[in-house]
């Protein structure tokens, strides 16, 4: 006979804690489950009283946008909270109170996604995704060892970081010459781990040994003249006030012109390493040509400083008719470099394009696995009835793709809960 599972007990309240004396309504609209569940008990354990629903012992509402704030209170209710006088210009943004967790976890991305271990990178990668949003600081792994995406192994790592302030893997590959050397060279725009690996093995071991080396390209000589740059991240503000420069030269050049930053922008992060730009035209045609126009046009207003990739398919009908263009830029007044890349949509593939650059990664994977598993292939330019190869192996895609208009019509059509962009940070 099986033991019986012992119940887990609530955490109890702290009377002393940082929230004592709250009477607290949690707004649900927009919050994952599991995230709402450790909302409530860190609330509970610090010290709050969490009401299920809003009455006049109510003390504090809590909402993940002013939306959603605004859905459920009235204006009369909102005028006892000296809070609602504060405007954010951004979404909820987690204030990722495990940076020294997240930071060593974002070194192992990298050195893996240097190495070509994109399944190592990406394991990492979705456990930054869960550990920085949590709403307490951690103290033990036995705090997330029911979490997504942290396993045991990860769980030991989170335990020996939050014991020790370190991780031994990490200083491992710190102390490794060639795993040092390599990630470092795959930080350069345009190196991927193949040409890292032959780099390292000519005797390279300095971003300055990099400078004389004949065999890179163009793209890469620019990569690692402004890499430095490039590293910088872009504050919010900045990249709002880019969007908007960018929309109106669009329509300068022609009128209805529908101009996106996606990426970590459009899911409401503080700051973002590149902007996306996603365009399109609402009448399925003048999208037709526009890209090469445009970037002459940003060129003209020294926006647009350094070329890295530029591609035209809308003309000739091939690669689904997508342009695209990959380069430097600069914030108005100013000489650093930023990456921003241009990825002009034909209207009826639009929504499959915005949702692949809005991401993240993990829910674009998410959406892939769950398209195949339907019998389809999901990617920017649609989605498509998956062929089969011999043996009843998976092929290529089919020819045409689905007709759905938004993107959440593509959530839908696979059965996937519905997302606003900055509930995607998964």
């Amino acid at each position: 006979m099986a033991p019986k599972r012992t119940k887990r007990k609530s955490p109890s309240p702290d009377p002393q804690g940082m929230f004592a004396g709250m009477t607290v309504f949690l707004i649900e609209d927009g919050v994952q489950s599991l995230r709402l569940q450790i909302w409530k008990q860190k609330l509970v354990q610090m010290g709050a009283k969490v009401e299920t629903q809003l009455s006049e012992k109510v003390s504090h509402v809590f909402a993940i946008s002013s939306d959603a704030l605004f859905h459920h209170v009235d204006d009369d209710r909102l005028a006892r909270f000296k809070g609602v006088g504060m405007q954010m210009s951004f979404q909820y943004s987690p204030p990722d109170l495990n940076k020294g967790i997240t930071e060593i976890f974002g070194k192992l991305v990298n050195i893996y996604r240097a190495l070509g271990d994109d399944r190592r990178s990406f394991s990492y990668y979705k456990a930054i995704a869960v550990v920085e949003k949590l709403p307490f600081k951690v103290e033990s792994a036995d705090q997330v060892k029911d979490l997504p995406g942290i396993g045991k192994s990860m769980q030991d790592h989170i335990q020996e970081i939050v014991t020790t302030g370190k991780l031994s893997k990490l200083e491992q590959f710190e102390t490794d010459e060639k795993v040092k050397t390599i990630t470092l060279f795959g930080e350069v725009w345009g190196i991927g781990p193949a040409t890292a690996l032959k780099l390292y093995e000519k005797g390279h071991r300095t971003l300055d040994d990099l400078k004389n080396e004949d065999s890179l390209t163009n793209a890469q000589v620019i990569g690692l003249k402004y890499f430095d740059d490039i590293k910088t991240r872009i504050p919010r503000h900045e990249a709002q006030e880019m969007e908007l420069v960018l929309q109106k030269a669009a329509e300068d050049i022609i009128p209805g012109m529908v101009v996106v930053c996606g990426g970590s922008y459009r899911r409401g992060k503080a700051s973002c390493g590149d902007l996306d730009i996603v365009i399109t035209h609402p009448d399925g045609k003048s999208h037709k040509g526009f890209l090469q126009n445009y970037v002459k046009r940003l060129k003209e207003m020294k926006l647009l400083r350094e070329d890295l990739i530029f591609s035209t398919h809308s003309e000739e009908g091939t690669d689904s008719g997508v342009d695209t263009y990959f380069g430097l830029c600069t914030y108005p007044g100013r000489e650093l470099r930023h990456r921003i890349d241009f990825k002009v949509y034909p209207r009826d593939i639009y929504a499959f394009g915005l949702i692949a650059w809005t991401g993240n990664d993990v829910l674009n994977r998410r959406l892939r696995l769950l398209a195949e598993s339907k019998g389809y292939r999901l990617d920017d330019t649609g989605l498509f009835p998956a062929t089969h190869g011999s043996g009843g192996k998976r092929g290529s895609r089919g020819t045409a793709s689905l007709k759905l208009e938004t993107e959440k019509e593509v959530f839908d059509y696979l059965g996937f809960p519905w997302l606003e962009p900055y509930e995607r940070n998964l």
